[in-house]
């Protein structure tokens, strides 16, 4: 019997969850805990890292990514657990796991995690890469040409832009800045002054490469490389002239990074983020990391100077931040050792066309990243500055490039007179400057430049092309479920869809009525939004389902989305499955929902892809009475996307575009053989795949058959 069939399964924190005798769907045991689940989706991304059929450096970037993963997980979500525990808030989910019991659970997770993790890499991965010829050479493997390579190394670049604060009266603790690495010194002999203190702290900048490949001169193989923090642990005393160096350990000190406002009390948005971005790096500590190394009094009071317990003291057997090491994969050139290079792929129909809205005129253009090139989008932005019959461009820009050849475009066609208008996420998390320099930047070309609605984050992808046709005019759109980012869609997975149907055409252009100006919201032609209908368009349509199957017609729903966490869309899946209804869904991160259990959830089966690319792709169908409807959207099934966040749900109208949609963005992770991770209801994942190592890759498949 499979482990989501019983009645009964142990959770992520420890305790075991007894299905029997559930009464009501608002019982805390039907919900996995978002943080908790995150974490779950930390190690299948680890896993990748394991798995000996993806490419050696690829495995070693997945090491990285779990890193980052971890870092922003600390940051945003256990700084937050560690908030309503200071302000003594109840649970904050459905799951009902108090605030100090889910600490305690996420520690001893993050801990087994953070284990894996680094001996994934001393023990797999250093020495695979040492058999490619391919070293991260420890301070004890030096060879003496090495170590006076370092230490010049080290005089001429690393030593002038060191300085170290010994602590005393005089020097207090200096103010960390977030994730930062820096060493904690303790010191024998004389100082010049006579003072007393033997103890100091060396914070290293970021300007500093973490990773220093050696020259061919002292490098005993093809690519030996050298952790900055090698480099300067070497070379430590010469920081302090006459003075022994008795312990040197690196560390790192992670803070909360979520900005708040308080939107009634701020006048202007981009002025008050202005103010508040530079604090971002000195929130409220939320964990330590140390070198395994480091002795306890020296880490008990590394805890004590930045305000934290022992509970959150992380030891690590390696580099303190696994990140950086990921710019080993981009100076070492080994195509052997990486994913395969490949072509994007174009639509026949765009080929050599001088004028995409003469192609959009007749067709709807489907494009699907990054199997697909995300050109044809940047292009018709570009037509659109440059074109004498377009008389307005509006979009919306939630993260793009610093250097965005999109911003570029938009910024020609205000300059050339067009009427331009586009809407600014400044609140986009960790991209808030890089969105108020193009705000600024557009501004100053003479587009109309808004900032969304207080309390709502704008995070719909929609363009808007206005042009003159014949007597009147036209509307051409690009709507989607990813970024106008052409670096992330590069290896994000993503629809697109560029049309000019009328009704779409209009309903882009009351969104921006509606979000840069004021009035009730609109009722829309064809699109459903959030916050105002979406949620209930989704319960509705899943109620649907339920009705369909209760009266013996044939009822499915097939969803994927990057995380299931809203209760009510929960229990309405809930509801469909208890009436017979037959539902899959693909969710690359957190899940909430339990499947698999008897009377309840056993008709919902739930599935993730981790791969080369990150599923970022939102689609939606249902069986509609055998209709078979299907949506792209900007939307995760999320409380904050459905309720606190204006997006758009495309319905796809084109037969040909619809059927592409089901078959390259569901039916491909949900066919037999698929290698896809499956939820257990005890908030585990499996591994699904043949025994014969036969399977499918669902990316594979898609690259194959539309790249270039």
């Amino acid at each position: 019997m499979k482990e989501h069939e019983t009645s009964a399964a142990s959770d992520l924190s420890g305790e075991v969850v007894d299905f029997e005798q559930i009464e009501n769907l608002d019982d805390v045991r039907l919900y996995l805990n978002r943080e908790l689940s995150q974490i779950r989706f930390v190690q299948r991304v680890l896993a990748q890292a394991k798995d000996t059929t993806v490419p050696l450096l690829e495995r070693l970037r997945f090491l990285t990514i779990c890193s980052a993963l971890l870092d922003e997980f600390f940051e945003i979500r256990v700084a937050g657990v560690k908030q309503r525990i200071n302000l003594e808030l109840p649970a904050s989910g459905p799951d009902g796991i108090a605030p100090p019991e889910l600490l305690r659970s996420i520690r001893r997770a993050v801990r087994e995690l953070i284990e894996e993790q680094y001996a994934i890499l001393n023990d797999v991965l250093l020495p695979a890469l040492a058999e490619k010829d391919i070293h991260l050479l420890r301070r004890d493997e030096l060879s003496q040409a090495q170590r006076e390579w370092v230490r010049d190394y080290f005089d001429k670049q690393v030593l002038p832009v060191l300085t170290p604060i010994g602590l005393d009266q005089a020097h207090p603790f200096p103010n960390l800045v977030n994730k930062s690495l820096a060493f904690i010194v303790t010191l024998t002999g004389s100082d010049a002054f006579g003072r007393t203190s033997n103890i100091a702290v060396v914070q290293v900048p970021r300007c500093l490469p973490r990773v220093i490949p050696l020259p061919k001169a002292v490098a005993k193989g093809e690519h030996d490389f050298i952790a900055l923090s090698a480099v300067i642990h070497a070379n430590m005393e010469r920081l302090f002239p006459g003075m022994r160096v008795t312990g040197c350990h690196q560390f790192r000190l992670t803070r909360n990074s979520d900005l708040w406002l308080d939107h009634e009390e701020v006048d202007d948005l981009l002025s008050a983020l202005q103010g508040e971005l530079p604090q971002r790096n000195f929130g409220d500590a939320v964990r330590l990391e140390v070198a395994d190394s480091c002795h306890r009094p020296i880490a008990d009071q590394l805890l004590h100077r930045v305000g934290l317990s022992s509970e959150d003291l992380y030891r690590v057997n390696g580099p303190v931040n696994l990140n950086r090491l990921g710019a080993i994969v981009d100076l070492v050139d080994r195509p052997e050792l990486k994913f395969p290079r490949f072509s994007h792929g174009m639509p026949a129909i765009l080929r050599e066309v001088p004028n995409i809205f003469d192609v959009l005129d007749t067709t709807e253009v489907l494009l699907h990243h990054p199997y697909q090139s995300f050109a044809p989008t940047m292009d018709m932005v570009r037509h659109a500055a440059r074109d004498p019959d377009v008389i307005a461009i509006k979009q919306t820009l939630y993260r793009t490039e610093t250097d965005s050849e999109i911003v570029d475009a938009l910024i020609d066609a205000a300059r050339a007179g067009k009427a331009v208008t586009v809407l600014i996420e400044l609140r986009a998390r960790f991209d808030e400057a890089n969105n108020i320099q193009l705000a600024t930047r557009l501004q100053q070309a003479g587009a109309n430049v808004v900032y969304g609605v207080v309390g709502y984050k704008v995070h719909a992808k929609a363009l808007l092309i206005v042009r003159r046709k014949g007597d009147g005019i036209r509307r051409y759109v690009h709507l989607g479920t990813g970024n106008y980012h052409a670096g992330t869609a590069r290896f994000y997975t993503d629809f697109g869809l560029m049309s000019s149907d009328p009704k779409l055409g209009e309903d882009v252009h009351r969104l921006f009525l509606q979000v840069a100006g004021l009035g009730a919201a609109p009722q829309m032609n064809a699109l459903i939004q959030a916050p105002f209908h979406l949620a209930n368009r989704l319960e509705e349509m899943i109620a649907g389902e339920a009705s369909a199957a209760q009266s013996g017609q044939k009822a499915w729903i097939r969803a994927r989305m990057n995380a299931l966490t809203d209760p009510g869309i929960i229990q309405a899946l809930y509801k469909a499955s208890q009436a017979g209804v037959k539902i899959d869904l693909l969710v690359r991160g957190v899940c909430r929902l339990r499947p698999g259990i008897p009377g309840i959830s056993d008709n919902i089966r739930v599935v993730s892809f981790v791969g080369r690319f990150l599923e970022h792709s939102r689609v939606y169908s249902f069986c509609a009475g055998g209709q078979e409807t299907c949506f792209i959207g900007s939307a995760d099934w999320m409380e904050r996307n459905l309720h606190r966040r204006v997006e758009l749900c495309i319905p796809l109208h084109s037969a040909p575009v619809r059927k592409r949609v089901k078959d390259e963005g569901l039916e491909t992770y949900f066919q037999p053989g698929t290698r896809v991770w499956e939820l257990q209801s005890d908030g585990s994942w499996h591994l699904c795949q043949p025994d014969d190592e036969s399977h499918l890759d669902a990316q594979s498949q898609l690259l194959k058959g539309l790249s270039g």
